[in-house]
């Protein structure tokens, strides 16, 4: 047999291939390893070291020089960053290969081996932007509604709040802050059902709840301040209804239209927020994918295969503008004005 082993660093493995195999060649790019091949593998007439970037090789001529044109088998020991470009050119390759065995981290593994249509095979961007925009949501509502509702000193107080958080840079906060919260997370996530989830992607949602509930918040809190001193608002607070009620009954459905627009406008805005964490590698744990890291993945192979990197970063373009036109058709929509 004739073995191509892709990746023989110090030449460990290649002794084991050289004395079971008929022919060993090994394709190393790092010219610092040659001479200790040459000193580890010099008792093996059987083994040719190649110096070269294995996505430049040539599989086809090394099949028909070192094996006659019968088929090859391939063994490689591959890095994180690399593996996709060379795994992809083995297959695009259309050179005789009987087999491939690769040894990949964990995370490569479980991608590679998972299913369609599972969480470790489907993008996760969308479903964290939706998630995130609904905490968004929450946390804005209950937030504005208490500070329109309640006015005077609570009032000043949460707005004073809500500008120290607006004047803080939003992209050094969120790197900040997913870099600070993913180890400690990590740990506390040990063991419980949240573990399956990641301590990425619930550092993502932190994020979310602590930083960008503002806008939401006072786009209530004006839209609460103009319709508390309505007619119905006032005979209700005459009657005793208790503020909770007020707000829940009265105030929170004629703000309905400012809440959907403002969600609706939040989406894209949470799944671009998650895309670029998650390409610098600060998003969704691995092996499940997301835009960002699949962007961040494609940079790696970014010659051979450019097409890896434009695929997500056209899709993370077209949901962000997608989502944008549909906020503001709901905008216009709710808009009483365009309706006259």
């Amino acid at each position: 047999d004739c073995v191509l082993e892709i990746g023989p660093g110090i030449g460990s493995l290649t002794q084991y291939l050289a004395e079971a195999a008929e022919r060993v060649v090994a394709v190393e790019i790092d010219k610092t390893l040659l001479p200790v091949l040459d000193d580890t593998l010099s008792e093996y007439d059987n083994v040719t070291v190649i110096n070269n970037d294995v996505l430049k090789v040539d599989i086809d001529r090394i099949v028909e020089e070192y094996n006659e044109g019968r088929p090859i088998k391939v063994v490689a020991n591959l890095p994180y960053y690399i593996t996709t470009p060379i795994i992809m050119k083995l297959f695009e390759s259309g050179a005789l290969i009987e087999s491939i065995t690769v040894m990949v981290q964990k995370e490569v593994a479980d991608r590679m081996a998972a299913g369609p249509g599972n969480k470790d095979y489907g993008s996760l961007s969308l479903a964290v932007g939706f998630f995130a925009s609904i905490i968004v949501l929450v946390i804005g509502l209950l937030v504005g509604s208490i500070a329109g509702y309640a006015g005077g000193v609570v009032d000043i107080i949460i707005m004073r709040i809500v500008d120290v958080i607006y004047s803080l840079p939003d992209m050094l906060m969120v790197i900040l802050l997913a870099s600070v919260l993913r180890e400690p997370l990590g740990k506390a996530l040990e063991g419980t059902v949240l573990e399956k989830i990641g301590s990425n992607i619930i550092s993502l949602f932190i994020i979310f709840a602590l930083l960008y509930w503002v806008s939401m918040s006072r786009l209530i809190r004006g839209q609460i301040l103009s319709l508390r001193e309505q007619e119905y608002v006032l005979a209700s607070r005459a009657s005793g209804a208790k503020a909770g009620w007020v707000i829940r009954n009265h105030l929170i459905p004629n703000s309905i239209s400012v809440i959907v627009i403002s969600t609706a406008l939040q989406i894209p805005n949470a799944i671009f927020t998650e895309s670029y964490l998650s390409f610098l590698g600060l998003g969704v744990n691995a092996p499940m994918p997301s835009l960002g890291s699949l962007a961040s993945d494609a940079l790696n192979g970014l010659k051979s295969y450019p097409y890896r990197l434009v695929i997500p970063a056209v899709v993370i373009s077209l949901i962000v503008l997608s989502l944008n036109l549909f906020g503001d058709g709901m905008r216009d929509a709710f808009d009483p004005k365009l309706n006259e």
